[in-house]
């Protein structure tokens, strides 16, 4: 095509569909064979759900991208395409046998490295933040694979009501898609597009479905997750297009860019484990300590939840947007945002938190009341 753009409308348009179209044959394939996320005292839902919906996903993102191979050599997203069916196959495994904590982390590892070596990419350049450029291979692999794979759990661990995760995917999927579209990177634009594409089908059924109501699963988040730790490094490598389109110098954050991007999950994920750590639990193990949980028991629905959280991430995104057309330097954008995440995450933790820790104080005295008489 000679317009980028008609491509990337395209592959969007029919991710969305193929999506669409496969969704009730995996739902009913789901029940059949009893493939269901039971509810148990860490979870939020009631009733058995069905648990393949990262499969609808992955046929949509792969049904459009496969279709824009037509128009480009999209050979080099063949790597990505394998990890992210492996995670598929590791996450839904775990959604029907429950896993380890420690075996899908080895596995998140070795897909990482995979990536990392075939690829031949890596965080191997900070873009002038703190006046650092180019890394050392000892330090750029190692913060590759640990940034990696914090995104991956990151976006598993806010896998917690309908909406949240693949909602947070959505918006990720799209801004990571612009900036590689407008970096002239138009294969892994294609990519961001179609995932972004096949996941809105899965959101409405998820949040709107009765009967068609399906959960994404592990093996969707884990999906999710190895693709945009893919699109992280992508941008952030030293050779990326995106490194061309903002050369040395730039007022582009493209480490707060990236950060804020995923600055909900990331910062949820490190004060919940920084929570458990300090309690003495492992961080692996799951608890009701997340920032939707708190909305949830503060009162709010579901979807006004994943709605807010997804809102104050794409907030995060457009203070930083300001910083940089206002020429503030990379530095400053970075902890601006990190200070956003911080006063979200912790900040509004609390503040949902103060109701019920009041009526747990109410109801500890009314106990000693009744004690005492």
């Amino acid at each position: 095509m000679s317009n980028p753009i008609y491509l990337i409308l395209a592959v969007f348009l029919l991710a969305i569909v193929v999506a669409w179209l496969i969704y009730y044959p995996v739902v009913h394939y789901a029940k059949r064979h009893n493939i269901y996320d039971n509810p148990d005292a860490r979870k939020l839902q009631r009733v058995p759900i069905p648990v393949l919906g990262g499969v609808v996903v992955f046929a949509g993102t792969l049904a459009a991208t496969c279709t824009a191979c037509i128009f480009y050599n999209c050979s080099a997203l063949v790597p990505v395409g394998i990890a992210m069916l492996l995670m598929l196959v590791v996450g839904t495994w775990d959604d029907i046998k429950n896993l380890t904590p420690q075996f899908r982390l080895l596995v998140e590892v070795i897909v990482c490295v995979a990536l990392i070596f075939v690829n031949g990419y890596s965080i191997n350049d900070l873009h002038g933040l703190w006046g650092i450029d180019t890394l050392s291979p000892w330090i750029a692999y190692p913060l590759t694979v640990l940034t990696m794979v914090g995104i991956i759990n990151a976006i598993n661990l806010i896998d917690g009501i309908d909406g949240l995760s693949s909602g947070i995917c959505i918006m990720a999927c799209g801004l990571y898609g612009v900036e590689l579209f407008y970096s002239h990177d138009y294969v892994q634009a294609v990519l961001a597009m179609a995932a972004c594409g096949a996941l809105i089908p899965f959101f409405i059924h998820n949040v709107f479905g009765e009967r068609s109501k399906m959960f994404i699963g592990d093996g969707g988040t884990l999906m999710m997750g190895v693709l945009l730790a893919h699109f992280v490094v992508s941008i952030l490598d030293h050779n990326s297009l995106c490194t061309e389109w903002h050369p040395e110098g730039s007022d582009f954050g493209m480490v707060p860019f990236t950060l804020a991007v995923l600055i909900i999950p990331v910062g949820d994920t490190l004060r919940v484990m920084l929570m458990r750590l300090m309690c003495g639990h492992s961080p692996f193990v799951a608890d009701k300590t997340h920032l939707h949980h708190a909305f949830i028991n503060y009162g709010f629905h579901h979807l006004e939840t994943s709605l807010m959280e997804i809102l104050l991430n794409v907030g995060v995104v457009g203070m930083w947007w300001v910083m940089y057309k206002s020429h503030l330097n990379q530095d400053w954008q970075l902890y601006v945002v990190m200070a956003a995440g911080v006063a979200i995450v912790c900040g509004l933790y609390y503040m949902l938190g103060r109701k019920d820790r009041i009526a747990k104080k109410i109801e500890a005295e009314n106990q000693k009341r009744e004690d005492a008489q």
